[in-house]
């Protein structure tokens, strides 16, 4: 995800998937053990915080296996990851105890002991590309554990992709599901070394989703894409089908039919009598086995992956696909704690782009930084939006910006959160929603909310809500002011809106209301980015390709700074009298403006995601992506190292970059600076578009690149040439007669309305003057 060419200081990385792969109960059930990217992390099952985390593999954790032989004293596991490597750990510390390496990237692990030696035989799901065939490349793999090097180990099937491997809870068979196929191994007959498991096959008409093995009976389910759940008895004694034939009328399959979607998690309880059935929708039914009586549990509401029981029979845990684990109380299903990472987002294009009718708005604004305290929001699917804390890596609250079922789409109707926006100081937050059919893009109901965060229940309440605030337009982006009460929001109609929440004292946040201040447009050009100046005194908007200064109280334009070539989709106010401007998409534009001169400083070619900017500080940083074209060229493989994107740290007064970081999915991602009160400098959080992130010191020695031929390399491989010039703003005297349409107020002098952002450079080269002048 990120990476440098020098060492780097301690960071903060978090917001990782934590549903991969199926977790584990400790034996005790007290810690619970997550698959997290390249690394295990140990939660505590009483406090749902985390406790460890298991570092040590290069790749993609696949697979966490607590070994039976733990005891209150020491505690140990098994790990597989895409690396090829197996380790053993003893987690309770972290201490990492034996390491094995198959050469080969494993995506599923199980382990069953040795009857002839202490060894430990390791079957494992594989992936192979040196195979004779060319169709089959992944494989079901035996490995010896005893000494490294570990030998090429013995196949036992050859598949098209790899599959996950089911280990019986009596360790007495193991299997695998290839389409309407599962095979399965008794581990007896392969637990010596010298032996090959014995292997058999069960048969169905559909395409098998999933299947799990009775505790200590021979007895095995399985659920189909069609929402069958089929019982098979007396496996491992020969081959089954789940028809029935004219030699075996009295067929061993028996069928559960309720589930009208494809089977996603089955499980039998700890003695057997009870199996647990769900699917995508977040519906779990518990069936009795003998009595074939059915139950339905409390709808979760997310899709089911994973249900696991733990030692303990009055607890369990469901993983569901919006990176959520819940504990549950059993037999109730009662939720008693949440592990929450970030949720994934709801990705929903295509119809919004339609809604909008333009490709030159900006659409990726679904994330927004408190600076103060490290909250991020992120709008996530189901219409809400997440509050993450990025210093402690867990979630603060959720809140649900538009109230819908849990398939929103079924009614014909589309939902998108367009837009969001957090205050400096995190107590105020907007969102802006669109809901239009699926079927006639022409007309849609846009919606406007402000938000005031309630310190008592860490969330925010819905204070304001404005219908149709640019009539039937989408709003594209807001930007709220960081020292007054006051937002703009702009559309794709070509206008914006400043709002203004009123000032009555006798009423508690909670019932203040937002009013429209002002409404205002350039040459009824789309507007396509806003942003206030630090001490708010001032307001920089984009009209496609012409950036303007205005000033939010009167809403009047008090200058046009210049115009590019390509539409603005991004403008922030850096430190030191600069505004930075830059294009998203597939448009190439970074450019840096100086208001003390109103000319175009400097600009680059690049293709930019996000600016991050700090109040006290004139550096600024920026994400650009790299396109395929230039990462594939031979010349630059050393340099952007399999990477996607990289971060830029500039000094606002110089083209040159301070520092370069390389860093994975760089699409979608988004920048910020973020306040820690443990150290005097903000930190830098990047959040890329899978919702991972890390926070980093950017004016560390460790982490900067100082080499000057790194830099010119790294830009002459995704800039063209550097361009420079001098334009000159267009200061109109009386702008309203040719480009504005909105109000007319009088036209105040420019350093009295931004008397705070340039008040310092004006007075040093009033300075510098004097300083000429007793010289000569």
């Amino acid at each position: 995800m990120f990476s440098s060419s020098r060492s780097r200081s301690k960071m903060i990385r978090g917001g990782r998937n934590n549903i991969t792969s199926a977790p584990a109960f400790s034996k005790d059930a007290k810690k619970l053990l997550l698959c997290t990217a390249n690394s295990v992390s140990v939660y505590s099952v009483a406090t749902g915080l985390k406790i460890t985390s298991l570092e040590g593999h290069t790749a993609t954790v696949t697979t966490v296996i607590v070994d039976l032989k733990s005891d209150d004293t020491f505690t140990y596991c098994w790990t597989s990851s895409l690396d090829g490597k197996i380790h053993l750990w003893e987690f309770s510390e972290p201490k990492l105890l034996k390491s094995f390496d198959t050469h080969l990237p494993i995506y599923s692990l199980v382990m069953i002991p040795s009857n002839v030696s202490r060894s430990l035989i390791a079957y494992v799901s594989v992936e192979d590309f040196s195979t004779v065939s060319k169709d089959l490349f992944a494989q079901i793999r035996r490995f010896i554990l005893i000494d490294e090097p570990l030998p090429s180990g013995d196949i036992l099937k050859e598949m098209e992709e790899p599959k996950p491997i089911v280990l019986s809870p009596s360790r007495e068979f193991f299997g695998v599901c290839n389409n309407c196929i599962i095979h399965i191994w008794n581990a007896s007959f392969g637990a010596s070394e010298h032996l090959m498991p014995k292997e058999t096959t069960l048969r169905h008409t559909q395409l098998i989703t999933v299947f799990a093995f009775h505790p200590n009976q021979k007895i095995l389910a399985a659920g189909d894409v069609t929402g069958r759940v089929l019982i098979w008895k007396d496996i491992g004694n020969g081959e089954l089908t789940s028809v029935k034939s004219e030699d075996d009328p009295e067929s061993s399959c028996t069928t559960f039919n309720w589930h009208s979607a494809e089977v996603t998690v089955l499980n039998f309880s700890s003695d057997g009598a009870l199996l647990y059935s769900g699917v995508k929708e977040g519906v779990l039914v518990v069936w009795e086995l003998d009595t074939r009586k059915k139950q339905l549990l409390p709808k979760i509401e997310s899709p089911l992956l994973y249900f696991i029981f733990s030692s303990d029979p009055t607890l369990s845990s469901v993983i569901c696909a919006d990176n959520q684990i819940h504990l549950l109380k059993m037999p109730s299903m009662e939720i008693l704690r949440t592990i929450s990472g970030i949720k994934p987002r709801r990705l929903d294009p295509t119809g919004f782009l339609c809604y909008v009718r333009t490709m030159d708005i900006c659409l990726i604004r679904t994330v927004s930084i408190d600076r103060s305290s490290g909250i991020a929001a992120l709008c996530t699917a189901n219409h809400r939006v997440q509050l993450y804390n990025l210093l402690n890596d867990h979630e603060v609250s959720e809140v649900q910006v538009c109230e819908s079922n849990h398939h929103p789409d079924n009614d014909g109707v589309r939902v998108s959160l367009t837009a969001v926006a957090l205050s400096r100081n995190g107590s105020v937050m907007a969102t802006a929603d669109a809901r239009f059919a699926a079927t006639n893009f022409s007309e849609g109901l846009v919606s406007l909310k402000f938000w005031v965060f309630v310190p008592d229940s860490k969330t925010f309440s819905l204070s304001t809500v404005i219908d149709q605030p640019h009539r039937e337009a989408a709003i594209t982006a807001i930007a709220l002011n960081p020292t007054r009460s006051m937002a703009v929001s702009i559309s794709s109609a070509g206008d914006f809106k400043i709002w203004v929440c009123n000032s009555d004292k006798n009423l508690t946040p909670e019932d203040s209301n937002w009013i429209c201040h002002g409404v205002g447009s350039y040459k009824r050009t789309p507007i396509t980015a806003a942003v206030f100046s630090w001490d708010g005194s001032c307001l920089a908007l984009a009209a496609k390709t012409v950036i303007t200064i205005w000033h939010p109280l009167k809403n009047e334009l008090l200058y046009v700074v210049g115009k590019t070539n390509v539409p603005i989709m991004e403008l922030s106010f850096a430190r030191g009298g600069f505004l930075i401007a830059a294009s998203h998409r597939f448009k190439r534009h970074l450019s840096v403006w100086d208001l003390m001169t109103f000319t175009l400083s400097w600009s680059y070619r690049l293709h930019v995601e996000a600016i991050a900017t700090e109040a006290d500080s004139p550096y600024f940083a920026v994400l650009t992506w790299l396109p395929e074209s230039y990462r594939s060229a031979k010349s630059n493989e050393q340099i952007f190292r399999g990477k996607d994107g990289a971060i830029l740290l500039f000094d606002g007064s110089g083209p040159k970059p301070v520092a370069i970081w390389t860093v994975m999915k760089a699409r979608g991602g988004t920048l910020s600076f973020v306040e820690d009160g443990k150290k005097s400098q903000p930190l830098l959080a990047y959040v890329n578009r899978s919702h991972e992130y890390v926070l980093f010191d950017p004016y560390s020695d460790e982490n900067l690149e100082t080499s000057a031929i790194d830099h010119e390399a790294f830009l002459a491989a995704i800039s063209k040439k550097r361009k420079r010039c001098k334009k000159k703003a267009m200061m109109l005297e009386r702008p309203w007669e040719t480009i504005f349409c909105g109000s007319t107020l009088n036209f105040p002098p420019y350093p009295d309305v931004c008397a705070a952002i340039f008040g310092s450079q004006m007075l040093k080269k009033v300075c510098e003057s004097e300083r000429v002048e007793r010289q000569t």
